[in-house]
């Protein structure tokens, strides 16, 4: 199993960069072909709800400047997307007549989680940049789009960090679908990796029969791992899990997405959530 087809949307911030260069850095390796997407606000959706006293000429002005700021930012999408074509010497495509590396870039006006969620569905993997407290709220929409309605695995790229990883790897392992799903869809990365560690939780609720033989699976791929626990109760997961992360000096995590329900999250607040508000490496996610 090779990636061939990734999924990439961008915006204009720094973020961006970040992302697309993971991105191209998986897709030049696998010989890949990167989908860039720019989204642009709808400027009929900047204007507020009818009723609030504008006038028609208000409402005309607002549509004007949200154009001009759209073009301006699709210009400075191009920008960006030409420069990573040129660095990393893609080849620009819309087609799957080459078969080595390449790229495109999709323009489409409206919301970015629901081109996402279009387009998701039928890629080998998707880059999300990993929101922060000065995010906007269509960065979190857009993540949790590809996390639940693509059915596909999702590389969470933190906003600063290097951009070597996959060399030491460490794999949140409970037991669950999710996790199963999130370690096959980065075995590309695993084959490739120098140390991997498999981290599973030991607590009185949480029984050994749980902790499968992922070893043995791994090992069948010609990927050694070795295993530790994370001894505490289940809230204090998140914490842990991060701070073994900096202990043995990881470069990417692999996970499974929001594995329990909804009460119990809210209740334990949620490992996922934890992880994607503190994680300062890639995260590989499936839901």
């Amino acid at each position: 199993m090779t990636y061939r087809t990734i999924l990439v949307s961008i915006d204009n911030s720094d973020s961006a960069h970040k992302t697309l260069s993971l991105a191209f850095s998986i897709a030049k390796a696998s010989g890949a072909h990167v989908t860039v997407i720019h989204v642009r606000s709808d400027p009929k959706d900047t204007v507020p709800l009818l009723g609030e006293g504008m006038s028609v000429a208000m409402i005309e002005d607002m549509i004007e400047v949200s154009e001009r700021e759209g073009m301006a930012g699709a210009i400075k999408a191009q920008d960006i997307f030409n420069t990573f074509v040129h660095d990393f010497g893609a080849i620009v495509s819309e087609t799957p007549k080459n078969s080595g590396f390449s790229a495109c870039l999709i323009e489409e006006i409206g919301r970015e989680d629901e081109a996402l969620a279009s387009h998701g569905k039928l890629v080998d993997l998707i880059f999300a940049p990993r929101p922060t407290e000065d995010s906007e709220v269509a960065v979190n929409l857009a993540l949790n789009a590809a996390l639940f309605e693509t059915g596909r695995p999702v590389l969470v790229v933190p906003p600063s960090g290097n951009t070597d990883f996959g060399k030491n790897i460490v794999i949140s392992w409970n037991g669950s679908p999710q996790s199963s799903r999130a370690v096959a869809s980065a075995m590309p990365i695993l084959r490739q990796a120098n140390t991997v560690t498999i981290f599973t939780v030991a607590s009185d609720q949480i029984s050994s029969d749980r902790i499968p033989a992922l070893s043995e699976y791994l090992a069948w791929h010609g990927v050694q791992s070795n295993t530790e626990k994370i001894l505490g109760p289940t809230h204090s997961v998140g914490p842990k899990l991060l701070e073994e992360i900096s202990r043995v000096k990881a470069d990417l995590l692999i996970m499974g997405a929001y594995t329990h329900s909804r009460v119990r999250r809210l209740i334990l607040g949620g490992v996922t959530r934890h992880i994607l508000e503190g994680a300062p490496i890639p995260v590989m996610m499936a839901h």
